[in-house]
């Protein structure tokens, strides 16, 4: 079977507007073991990545309609799979790096501590509503970038937007965000 990019972009083409399993299972037949490997190369351990990747596909099965604009299936899997493998790394690890902006400090939080661990909740609570209240292509390319991992350019090829109109999206969402979160220090 073909590894090439054309064939893989044909499968997603079939599941996405076909719902195709067959193809789907292709998809999956040729990607798993290379994503796999890919994830055991952050986790360092085989089981974590295999359910890494195996949640990677379930979620890119239960998303095929919203996400039939991807052009570069491949790319994006891998992107994804690097993004959850390194939010399985940060999930159980119980110190976290912040930063304020308004003392330009970092500092190192233990979340294993209940008081940090709350404070670190109630932050990443505030910044998801803020992000929720960004219009919704700005989100979708904050999204894209900042929680899924992808370049400004994946991101412009994958939405069939410019590269400039996503920088200036991510741009304007960011200093958004910055408006919103202002009043949160730590």
């Amino acid at each position: 079977m073909p590894t090439d990019k054309t064939y893989l972009y044909e499968l997603w083409q079939k599941v996405c507007t076909n719902n195709d399993q067959q193809a789907f299972q292709a998809l999956f037949e040729q990607l798993y073991l290379r994503l796999v490997n890919f994830s055991i190369a952050y986790v360092h351990n085989r089981e974590p990545a295999e359910e890494i990747v195996g949640d990677v596909f379930l979620k890119l099965w239960m998303n095929r309609a919203a996400t039939g604009e991807i052009t570069h299936v491949e790319t994006y899997l891998f992107t994804a799979v690097r993004h959850q493998s390194l939010n399985y790394l940060r999930k159980f690890s119980t110190y976290h790096v912040i930063s304020t902006d308004q003392t330009q400090e970092i500092h190192m939080v233990d979340t294993a501590s209940p008081a940090d661990a709350t404070e670190w909740k109630e932050l990443l609570f505030k910044l998801q509503q803020a992000v929720d209240a960004l219009p919704p292509e700005r989100k979708r390319i904050f999204k894209l970038v900042k929680e899924e991992g992808f370049t400004c350019k994946q991101v412009a090829e994958i939405l069939q937007l410019s590269p400039r109109t996503v920088e200036t999206q991510l741009f304007k969402a960011v200093k958004q965000l910055r408006v919103t979160l202002q009043g949160i220090s730590h």
